[in-house]
């Protein structure tokens, strides 16, 4: 038999420590699983297809799972206990601060790009909405023309964010230029693309290498439609893509409008001949009469002739001054018998002397103070006045009607509308139909050109990519450098041709010649090479203001750019209206894996197959090339790319370019 005996007090307590111990690990290992799955499903609920969620931000990778974009959120951060997923929509409705409309909506447009629209409205009275987007080590494109233009952009310092509106940068050169769009490319394959109903700002930290994006109404210029809260939104799109050039296709097909029709060839085919550079505002008939008969003297072609600053008696008028034209009949028939179309000058300015500012202000026709009752006066280059309201059909009939009567009486062929830019509106100002964004006054003036649109010619553009006119870059100085020089050509033609502005005119031959500055012999010169490959040319300081060699030198790239230029550029701008293409193209548009393409800013392409390599330093006879992939055929030989020639001679009359061919 078994008998039992007991056993000494406290005999079993291990055991039943052990017990106790094995249960609270079981436990613990219930609950770090409870948790566990928990995170993990807090995980996958913050993930949206490439996009991870955190409470200060978000990243975006690539389909190979590299990081490609990063956003931090600056004005506050998420509660992500809020957040909730519905299908291809992540959102979350509260911040650290309070209620919030946070969401992330994901949409595969197309098997190769995936994009992310993203949206922050602040529930709350508060100030702004920041985000912070860095350059993840890759090269960024696009936004606007800017006095100092680099390509790919250099924002340099620190600069606090400012209202992202239409400016004049030739007289505020920290401003954004006349041609802008909230849209920028990278080379790593990613965009963004600022919604329309955001009051954006834009700033930029050299040292933290960002572009900050910022909302806000309080004390800026934007104003919140009628019936909204007034609070802050910052709304926008990221899109990522297999490579640049496809992925700025899909946006430019997606997002930006393509113009109509393609103006006038004869444009595309000669060059334009100003006399605002040569003449500025100090010409007359008898200076017209002369420069016209220069031209054909010296056996220059011509598409037009362009009379500009001033032949109106006061600014704000439409007929010539009998001072200086006692005969603009007679001066435009003359001109029809040699053969000659004119064009001319005009604005949104009537100066408060001109006999038009009584007839606008009875007619209601100015842009006026907030109270809506008094015009509101503003500053431009040619003295004080009202600016016209070209969101009041009146005014924009009132002056269609006078540009009209011009275009009948004396057969003017079209018109060069200068300024438009924002920065020529009051600070504070009212409009028959309220702006929300201020640029919109820009887009309704570059309207105006649209019955004049084949020779017509903007500076100004901003969701004005339909309007098949010619847009020109802003004044340039008859300098070098990048700031309004010569070497700030190529860098603002490729960004405005990112932004979808593919008809340019890069202004005029040697600069404008400021103040009285005429640019020397070499550097006329090389400014005629590289303008002989651009979409258009426009002279105005002649040729034979210089001597005979830049006479001879001129006609020689006037005529290549009719024969050998003006027919790839006219077939490709008709490609424009159905794709929006650019005309002239970044290196890396053919080369899109190849780093050195990214930042080549001294060579473009025409169409896929023209490379072109105009020297840009004073005293220079001879360039480094960059040659992407591919054989490259020149008068000088042919090359097998990617390579570089180092030291490739040019001298002064000529021009190094380089032609595709297959092997």
């Amino acid at each position: 038999m078994y008998q039992i005996v007991p056993g000494a007090p406290g005999e079993h307590r291990p055991m039943v420590l052990a017990g106790l111990l094995g249960g609270a690990l079981v436990l613990a290992a219930v609950i770090a699983w409870f948790y566990y799955s928990l995170s993990l499903r807090k995980a996958q609920l913050l993930k949206t297809e490439s996009l991870d969620l955190k409470k200060d931000g978000y990243i975006i990778r690539n389909h190979a799972g590299d990081a490609v974009f990063t956003m931090a959120f600056r004005s506050g951060t998420l509660d992500l206990d809020s957040c909730t997923k519905e299908g291809h929509i992540l959102g979350c409705t509260r911040s650290e601060t309070g209620k919030l409309n946070f969401f992330i909506q994901t949409v595969r447009e197309k098997d190769t790009v995936m994009c992310y629209h993203i949206r922050w409205e602040e529930l709350l009275d508060v100030n702004s909405v920041e985000h912070a987007m860095a350059y993840n080590d890759s090269h960024w494109y696009g936004g606007a023309e800017m006095a100092t233009q680099y390509w790919p952009m250099r924002n340099q310092g620190e600069e606090e964010p400012s209202p992202f509106i239409t400016s004049d940068v030739y007289s505020n050169r920290n401003a954004f230029g006349g041609i802008l769009e909230r849209y920028w490319l990278s080379s790593n394959a990613t965009a963004i693309k600022i919604n329309d109903s955001v009051p954006f700002h834009l700033g930029w930290s050299e040292k933290n290498r960002t572009l900050r994006f910022v909302a806000r109404y309080k004390g800026s210029p934007f104003k919140p439609l009628v019936g909204h809260s007034g609070f802050p939104e910052l709304s926008y799109r990221v899109c990522v893509g297999l490579d640049v050039t496809s992925l700025h296709k899909y946006m430019v097909r997606r997002y930006f409008p393509k113009p109509i029709n393609v103006p006038s060839h004869e444009v595309f085919r000669k060059p334009v001949w100003s006399t605002r550079a040569f003449y500025k505002s100090a010409v007359t008939q008898e200076k017209l009469l002369r420069y016209a008969s220069d031209i054909i003297k010296y056996g220059f072609k011509w598409s037009h002739l362009e009379l500009d600053d001033r032949y109106t008696t006061d600014y704000g008028e439409f007929d010539f001054d009998p001072q200086k034209f006692p005969n603009a009949s007679g001066m435009f028939e003359k001109l029809r018998k040699d053969g000659f179309q004119v064009t001319l000058w005009t604005h949104p300015f009537i100066n408060y002397d001109s006999i038009n500012f009584g007839v606008a202000l009875e007619k209601g026709l100015f842009v006026r103070e907030p109270s809506g009752d008094l015009p509101a006066l503003v500053r431009w280059w040619n003295g004080i006045g009202g600016i016209l309201d070209f969101t009041n059909s009146e005014a924009s009939k009132w002056f269609l009607s006078h540009l009209n009567s011009l275009k009948r009486h004396y057969n003017v062929t079209s018109f060069k509308f200068d300024a438009g830019e924002t920065s020529y509106l009051p600070r504070q100002f009212s409009t028959l139909v309220p702006l929300s964004d201020p640029s919109t006054f820009t887009r309704r003036y570059s309207e105006m050109a649209i019955p004049f649109s084949s020779r017509a010619e903007l500076r100004v553009g901003y969701q004005s990519q339909n309007i098949s006119c010619f847009f020109r870059i802003i004044n340039r100085d008859s300098v070098w450098g990048y700031e309004l020089g010569l070497k700030s050509i190529i860098p603002t033609v490729l960004t405005i041709s990112i932004l979808g502005y593919q008809f340019v005119l890069p202004d005029m031959i040697g600069g404008n010649a400021y103040p009285n500055r005429t640019a020397d012999k070499e550097l006329y010169i090389r400014w005629l090479e590289l303008s002989a490959f651009m979409p258009a040319m426009e002279f105005s300081i002649p040729p034979w203001a210089y001597d005979d060699e830049v006479v001879k030198i001129a006609r020689k790239f006037s005529e290549l750019h009719e024969t050998e230029v003006a027919p790839r550029v006219l077939e490709l701008a008709g490609e424009v209206v159905g794709t929006g293409d650019p005309i002239i193209r970044p290196l890396w548009w053919i080369a899109k894996d190849d780093k050195a393409a990214f930042k080549i800013d001294s060579q473009f392409l025409i169409g896929d197959d023209l490379l072109v390599a105009p020297v840009l330093e004073p005293g220079e006879q001879e360039r480094d090339i960059y040659l992407p992939a591919g054989h490259w055929k020149s008068k000088k030989g042919t090359y097998k790319g990617p390579m570089y020639l180092t030291d490739y001679p040019v001298d002064l009359d000529e021009l190094a370019y380089f032609l595709w061919v297959e092997t």
